[in-house]
């Protein structure tokens, strides 16, 4: 559920018209909703309250500091990736001893910086990454602690591109090498490994996938235990889905909860998860224009001032996107928002941006309402990976993001300027 809901024939964001922020922040715009934002984050962490969980929000898929600075007013933690990140979420209000630090690649200053700060722990991604860490730590004289990353070989049945659990990913180390590896690094000055991580990819739609891992991470700690490693916490990672195309295409995180739960409880090491997208995903929508409609032998096209440097899942992942018009005629007005939807004058059009580039699309083959030049388009689902991936390509200011609250909005990124372009240059 969100708080994006068509009200008196067109789209508010809680109780803020979406026609009102576009007429006054201009498009193409990223809007979220605060009480979405909150909700999301309540769900899953209320879902694993029984086990005490610890829920980090993953700051990669949306890192506004305002939005991490919501999240961290309500007790949540952080998952970051890079150096960038560890210091917008410090920024941002968020505790450092309550965060975890990911990636495949961090590099010597971002490592001291973590330990100087001193956050809860490294995931550790590789033996070349486990001596690293020891040898920086030993260098400034700290003691760094990490969970290993496991690569529990499961399939998380998503696109290629975002699974991260199978063999032959760049992702962890093979289950059947853990053992070996915790053996190999046991006598460590510097670094203690007291934790296994893992993440199998995202969105991931089935809860089994996750059950699957689970089991296979707990059968590794039974053996660990049994060599006399002590493993002080399990983290689950993230991946939640969320209803890109229908109201019922994701499981809630509740039902995750009541497949793992039975698995989590009462067990000697603390539980951590890592959900961005499922927090964040249906609390934003982007705001796009109608600049122009033409054709081309049989295909149709819709001309919007948003593209892939605005949004680039499309175009990256074959991402759906459900896309509505803000202000539709009152026979299209929605109930709820599904792929199936019939408009009354419809049409099959791509909804295209203005990128020198045929991969800039938005979406593709899709039945939508007629529209005309000046028209308002909602594009929903975006605040997950929406602004986080976008770019300046072909020289275009990156869009600003809204934040609200009830009855009243605010700029909590303004739109970059062609002074903004070019000010690191001169």
């Amino acid at each position: 559920m969100d708080f994006f809901n068509y009200k008196n024939g067109e789209l508010y964001c809680e109780d803020v018209p979406a026609a009102r922020i576009a007429r006054e922040v201009g498009t193409p715009a990223y809007v979220y909703s605060k009480a979405t934002l909150l909700r999301h984050y309540r769900q899953v962490a209320d879902a694993f309250k029984p086990i005490d969980a610890t829920i980090c929000y993953s700051v990669k898929s949306c890192g506004n500091i305002n939005l991490l600075k919501v999240l961290a007013d309500e007790g949540c933690s952080f998952d970051v990736t890079s150096g960038g990140e560890l210091f917008r979420s410090i920024q941002a209000g968020g505790d450092p001893k309550k965060m975890i630090y990911a990636g495949v690649g961090k590099t010597d200053a971002e490592i001291i910086d973590a330990l100087n700060v001193g956050i809860a722990a490294f995931n550790i991604e590789s033996e070349a990454e486990i001596e690293n860490i020891d040898r920086v730590a030993a260098s400034i004289g700290k003691t760094a602690i990490g969970a290993l990353r496991i690569n529990p070989d499961v399939d998380a049945k998503t696109h290629a591109k975002t699974t991260t659990g199978r063999k032959g990913n760049k992702f962890g180390v093979d289950i059947d090498r853990a053992e070996a590896v915790f053996e190999k690094y046991r006598h460590l000055k510097h670094l203690r490994i007291a934790g296994l991580h893992l993440h199998i990819g995202s969105p991931v739609y089935e809860i089994q996938p996750y059950v699957d891992a689970v089991m296979k991470a707990q059968a590794l700690i039974d053996r660990l235990t049994a060599l006399g490693h002590k493993i002080e916490w399990l983290d689950l990672g993230g991946g939640f889905a969320v209803n890109y195309r229908n109201p019922t295409q994701a499981l809630p995180v509740t039902e995750h909860a009541k497949a793992l739960l039975p698995l989590l409880k009462d067990k000697p090491y603390k539980i951590a998860l890592e959900p961005g997208r499922y927090i964040v995903g249906n609390a934003g929508i982007l705001l796009t224009q109608v600049l122009y409609r033409k054709s081309s032998g049989s295909r149709q096209f819709v001309i919007v001032d948003a593209g892939m440097n605005d949004l680039i899942r499309p175009t990256l992942y074959d991402a759906y996107h459900f896309v509505w018009p803000a202000q539709p005629r009152p026979d299209d007005v929605l109930e709820t928002r599904d792929e199936d939807r019939k408009p009354a004058d419809g049409e099959v059009v791509d909804v295209v941006g203005p990128i020198c580039e045929s991969g800039d699309y938005l979406a593709k083959d899709r039945l939508l309402p007629r529209t005309a030049r000046g028209d308002l388009l909602a594009v929903f689902t975006a605040g997950a990976y929406g602004f986080a991936m976008s770019s300046n390509y072909n020289n275009r200011p990156r869009a600003p993001e809204v934040l609200v609250n009830g009855s009243s909005y605010r700029i909590i990124r303004r739109r970059e300027t062609y002074e903004d372009l070019v000010a690191l240059e001169r």
